[in-house]
């Protein structure tokens, strides 16, 4: 019998674990499909009662295990942990708040057994619940980001997904350390199926992906799959040079022909200005490339594994 490994990333999250757990076996139980299940939660660093619930989840029953770190890496590091303990012929991950519906797997898994695709993949189709500034700003971000990268990146996707094994050897392969899942699925390849569902309310606890969290996300995932942002810092270079080189020949200009005097300290403060204001931006956007080296230079593990069941 096919296994299906179900990773789920958790971060102070006691109260949602126990419903996600209930809700998932509950799900699944009903479907027609003839697979079994294990379900890794994988605790982020939590500072709550979170790893307490997932070992009593897995005492009580074998399907269930879990994997702590030492402290907080980020969903990123979780996801990645999941996906190298996981042992299933297909893996997904979802999130323990719900938002992402059990329903989907039968139908996820459907679509494999065809052999056409090789990951069914969930997408909001709409973003109902959600703050009228996070939705405007997610959609920003795609149309940015598809405008920027040579990756597709689908809107209202989700990490919610289900993968061939092979899927997921090809996403182990890639070991960087700044890690950006969503674009690393689409970089891999393989045909992808898309299921849209209406977005659902989180089951319990409250979102740990404030406005501030989800705009430097964005800024890894432009940096980890564009390097237009250096093409465009040395376009800006140019435009200047133009520009000054223009403003030079209408003050020589101005200056035999017409005999003006040439203005002095405002303009030249506001060039100033301006010239040192766009030398710091475009130093800035290769600071950031630089930062991103020096992380993946120093080859530090992407997170610490303190506990685990998994590990004997």
């Amino acid at each position: 019998m096919e296994l299906i490994s179900v990773i789920v990333p958790c971060l102070n999250e006691e109260a949602a674990i126990e419903i996600f757990y209930n809700e998932f076996f509950e799900t699944v139980e009903k479907f027609s499909i003839p697979v079994k299940y294990e379900v890794i939660f994988v605790d982020d660093g939590s500072t709550d009662r979170t790893l307490s619930v997932m070992k009593s989840l897995s005492r009580q029953d074998k399907r269930v295990h879990y994997i702590s770190f030492s402290r907080n890496f980020g969903k990123e590091g979780a996801m990645l942990a999941g996906l190298r303990a996981a042992k299933g012929d297909f893996v997904t991950m979802m999130d323990v708040d719900l938002q992402d519906p059990p329903s989907l797997i039968e139908e996820m898994y459907k679509i494999l057994k065809t052999g056409e695709y090789d990951c069914a993949a969930a997408r909001r189709g709409d973003r109902k619940g959600e703050g009228k500034m996070r939705s405007f700003l997610s959609n920003r971000f795609y149309s940015f980001i598809n405008k920027m990268s040579d990756t597709e990146f689908v809107k209202g996707a989700r990490d919610f997904r289900l993968m061939t094994r092979r899927m997921v050897n090809s996403v182990l392969e890639l070991t960087e350390y700044n890690r950006f899942s969503k674009g690393i699925f689409s970089w891999v390849g393989y045909r992808t199926k898309w299921i849209t569902y209406e977005n659902i309310e989180r089951s319990a606890g409250e979102t740990k992906w404030g406005i501030k969290g989800l705009f430097k996300y964005s800024i890894e995932g432009i940096m980890a799959f564009s390097t237009k942002p250096l093409a465009f810092a040395s376009f800006l270079g140019i435009l200047c040079l133009l520009l000054a080189l223009l403003f030079i020949a209408v003050i020589i200009a101005k200056t035999l022909i017409w005999g003006d005097p040439v203005a002095g300290y405002p303009s030249l403060i506001c060039v100033i200005l301006f010239i040192g204001g766009l030398q710091l931006f475009t130093i800035g956007i290769a600071g950031q490339y630089i930062a991103k080296t020096y992380l993946e230079v120093k080859k530090r593990p992407i997170y610490i594994t303190k506990e685990s069941d998994l590990i004997k």
